[in-house]
């Protein structure tokens, strides 16, 4: 069945008057008449009887014309649904945040005030490929093929500090051995699996285990500890975001080179990735400014 004969159906159905149909539909008689002895012909049964000068459904037209209407309305209506669907996902960037989540947030903060239509779907997810933008770390950054209309990637390294109370144990001291720290009580932020994996693993080279008291998700309440003398902690350069240095400081560890890569992944698999690409831009260009302050 041809969508151009469903429609021809559905309106001498409405009008049950040919001529009338042929109108509407601006075509000649004839043409709908053959038509509609076309689609009776393909469905092997009769559609329309003749009454008088007009024509009436039979019961199985009847039957036909009620099962048929609200499939061809609703395909009539998916051209509509079909654009606005690709509206919303222009104006939706799905993020996939696995590491920096506080320099993230942020970003995303100031980059409504100027786009406040711009909606953001924030997940931490390893194992999902479903994302706009994805933020990991590695140690090191893999190796990664260029493909220049799917995917792009941003790279960015950034030291990891130890991040300790500013009391007069630690007032003069801009580097530190973690060997000093045995009997160290550590805090962490809780969730950063990634980071966390990292720091297990400089740590694992140089034979030092931490001793963790205490973890949260808030990177706020991680820094009010370290800077009450709970315990210290392992701090990224940039992305945490500002550091009281009055309550907080932080020093290089000297016993291996602490450091990590954060990637940020672009994937073009929209049809309009425009305001999704400009995003990247601002994210990519506030986390290289970040670092060259630092």
């Amino acid at each position: 069945m041809e969508l151009t004969h469903l429609k021809y159906f559905l309106e001498v159905a409405r009008t049950e008057h040919v001529t009338q149909s042929a109108k509407t539909l601006c075509i000649v008689q004839p043409a709908l008449t053959h038509a509609l002895h076309k689609l009776e012909d393909e469905l092997g049964v009769k559609l329309f009887k003749t009454q008088g000068r007009n024509i009436k459904l039979t019961d199985i037209g009847e039957y036909f014309y009620k099962k048929v209407k609200p499939l061809y309305e609703d395909i009539e209506a998916l051209p509509a649904q079909l654009r606005a669907m690709e509206s919303e996902q222009s104006a939706t960037v799905n993020l996939n945040v696995l590491a920096a989540s506080t320099f993230v947030t942020n970003a995303v903060i100031l980059y409504k005030k100027n786009d406040p239509d711009l909606r953001f779907n924030l997940v931490q997810n390893e194992e999902t490929t479903l994302y706009d933008i994805c933020v990991r770390t590695y140690a090191k950054a893999p190796a990664i093929a260029k493909n220049e209309h799917d995917e792009e990637n941003f790279i960015c390294s950034e030291n990891i500090y130890l991040a300790v109370p500013n009391t007069p144990l630690y007032k003069k001291r801009d580097t530190i051995s973690l060997k000093e720290l045995k009997e160290t009580n550590f805090i962490g932020l809780y969730g950063s699996k990634q980071l966390r994996s990292i720091c297990n693993e400089y740590c694992e080279r140089i034979g030092f285990k931490t001793r963790i008291i205490f973890e949260s998700d808030n990177a706020l309440a991680v820094k009010d500890a370290i800077a009450s003398g709970i315990g210290v902690g392992f701090w990224p350069e940039f992305s945490w975001g500002h550091v009281d240095r009055r309550r907080i400081r932080l020093l290089k560890i000297t016993d291996t080179e602490f450091k990590r890569d954060i990637v940020i992944t672009l994937r073009r698999n929209k049809q309009d990735n425009s305001r999704t690409e400009k995003f990247f831009r601002f994210l990519t260009k506030l986390i290289a400014r970040s670092r060259r302050r630092r």
